[in-house]
């Protein structure tokens, strides 16, 4: 295979990038064909091993595996039967009054921006915000309309996808309990020393990502429910819940922070800015002082590839796609830095086989083995003969 050695490397990257994109290829279509059932086994998955971790800490009271997984989903299903008799009702309620109030929050926003044209109008400002107005209220009403179309719609959505929820809970139970083994069989298929570092660093990346963004959503939906609340927002309760969800994911505080401002800019300008600058207050609060002496610091990834992670994401998977999108970019990030840098070398003695040294390989070996048989078998001969010849001249007569 010397030729092969032999070619430039833009043509070695002809030959390669052709069949790695015919690889892409046959997995996409292999992913959109059995998508519904990859995208159940990759949650119950994640739902196993978010919820591994209280299992564990109830097999430490000295019960079973099977004692402790039992209960933690009986806590789980307690959990959801006081969220659905407490929270969950008001959210539905506030949901369905925001709907009802959203055209007449978007008419006040109009009149506000008439006003604001008056006053800009009288102190002779450039600026004509009237066209302004004219422009942007139809694509607001019209979104208003998709928006409360597309709520009304989830209902729908929702019942069709009970036999998915239930399959997913049936697997997630499965996994809890079975889970170990099947990982130990599929991880078994790579080499030792590569399974001894893909495992831990998967692991690893995945519970820092999911333990830091879970705690930074349950801080921040409290605190802005808490902060909402108290300065009189309108539907507070959705408005902090809905922060704290979005702020799960990368992006999202910011994200739900500029949406629930602009919605209730539309009923009071101030009201919209005392929205933003008391959340921005809270948001910076928690993320420079509160989460990292909870969960630590977590060493991501550059924010245009974890933008990028996100629309990916989000394009193959939806929802479910943007939360595992940032674990599986940063493992990758990993895996590429353990590659670079060597450590996921072989430790098989005979690989100077196939690799030797200076790029020769076999044939260096072999060469290196020629030449060590035949430059001893050639010293052991010389070696008797000088012998001989010394016997002999010894023994001669003076």
């Amino acid at each position: 295979m010397k030729w092969i050695e032999k070619l430039p490397r833009w043509t070695w990257w002809g030959l390669v990038l052709p069949l790695l994109a015919l690889n892409a290829w046959v997995a996409l279509l292999f992913y959109q064909y059995f998508e519904g059932l990859i995208k159940i086994s990759v949650a119950a998955a994640l739902l196993a091993f978010i919820l591994g971790y209280p299992v564990g800490l109830i097999q430490r009271l000295r019960l079973s595996r099977t004692q402790s997984i039992f209960g933690v989903l009986i806590l789980v299903v307690a959990a959801i039967a006081i969220l659905g008799v407490t929270i969950i009702p008001i959210l539905l309620e506030q949901t369905n009054e925001l709907i009802t109030k959203l055209p007449s929050w978007l008419d006040s926003g109009f009149t506000q921006l008439d006003a604001l044209q008056v006053w800009v109008a009288q102190r002779n400002f450039p600026f004509d915000l009237g066209k302004l107005a004219d422009q942007f209220e139809p694509r607001l009403t019209g979104k208003v309309q998709e928006f409360s179309g597309a709520v009304l719609g989830l209902l729908p959505d929702a019942i069709s996808s009970l036999l998915d929820f239930a399959l997913t809970l049936v697997l997630t139970f499965y996994l809890l309990l079975h889970g170990e083994r099947l990982w130990d069989g599929v991880f078994q298929w790579l080499p030792e020393r590569i399974n001894g570092k893909i495992r831990p660093l998967l692991s690893e990346n995945f519970h820092n990502y999911f333990a830091g963004q879970l705690t930074l959503g349950l801080l921040m939906g409290t605190t802005m429910t808490i902060a909402f609340v108290m300065i009189q927002v309108p539907f507070g309760l959705l408005f902090g819940i809905g922060v704290g969800l979005l702020a799960v994911f990368p992006f999202g505080t910011a994200t739900g922070l500029i949406i629930v401002s602009f919605l209730t800019a539309l009923k009071s300008i101030w009201l919209g800015v005392r929205v933003l600058a008391v959340g921005a207050v809270i948001a910076q609060v928690v993320d420079s002082a509160i989460a990292p002496l909870l969960i630590g610091g977590f060493t991501g990834l550059n924010p245009v590839w974890i933008l990028i992670s996100l629309l990916v994401g989000a394009k193959m998977a939806g929802v479910l796609g943007l939360v595992i999108a940032v674990p599986i970019a940063s493992s990758f990030k990993a895996l590429l830095a353990m590659i670079r840098a060597g450590e996921l070398g072989s430790d098989d003695p005979d690989a100077g086989l196939v690799e030797g040294a200076g790029g020769d390989g076999l044939g260096g070996d072999l060469d290196g083995d020629l030449d060590g048989d035949l430059g001893g078998d050639l010293g052991d001969e010389l070696s008797e003969r000088s012998q001989a010849e010394v016997t002999a001249f010894s023994g001669a007569p003076k």
